[in-house]
């Protein structure tokens, strides 16, 4: 029975140091990931908005008039009919414009579109949001887009808010790495417990 105990203890102890360690090892090819592609893709090949505040489309309209070449991606933003009509009067040809609305947070604003973005072989986003909400949404972009190996320029939306909680990017920055191991981003859990508020 002790050596059970024993062999269980050790079972543990070493299972939770390999669980460690490969979470160290996933995170630290990051950086070198990153790297690469800053060489392989120096300059922004398409832009993402996360959507959140109409400000931040008509920002996108009126920036993505200076570079004409880059397609737009907007995830879960304002309604589309509004959308369409923000970027139509700033001259943006419909064809350039894709509205997503798979997203129902900022860490599926990313883990949604980044296989799109692969497929498409976009190696370097311009990333579009407030400036309050930018330190999470770089956090979160950072572990998922960067995983796959897409590196982002930030541009932020000028706003009067107040920044976000660090506690809110390091939950983010937690349901990211979750992502990158498990495929999943906790998202269905946080509903879950929305939901049970609400009837509270």
């Amino acid at each position: 029975m002790l050596r059970v105990r024993n062999l269980s203890y050790w079972t543990k102890k070493y299972g939770i140091l390999f669980f460690t360690g490969f979470i160290i090892f996933l995170v630290s090819i990051i950086p070198l990931r990153l790297y690469i592609t800053s060489l392989q893709a120096p300059q922004p090949q398409a832009i993402l908005t996360l959507g959140g505040e109409t400000e931040r489309e008509v920002y996108t309209a009126n920036f993505a008039k200076y570079y004409p070449e880059l397609e737009i991606w907007v995830s879960t933003g304002i309604v589309p009919q509004e959308a369409r009509t923000i970027f139509q009067t700033a001259g943006i040809a419909d064809s350039r414009l894709h509205l997503d609305y798979q997203a129902i947070d900022t860490v599926t604003n990313f883990t949604t579109l980044v296989e799109e973005f692969k497929k498409r072989k976009i190696q370097h986003l311009y990333l579009i949001t407030s400036d309050f909400h930018m330190p999470r949404a770089k956090a979160i972009a950072t572990f998922v887009l960067g995983s796959q190996g897409i590196i982002f320029t930030p541009v932020s939306v000028p706003s009067h808010q107040p920044k976000e909680s660090k506690l809110r990017i390091l939950r983010d920055s937690g349901r990211s790495i979750l992502w990158i191991i498990t495929g999943r981003t906790g998202a269905s859990l946080k509903t879950r417990q929305q939901n049970l508020y609400a009837f509270k």
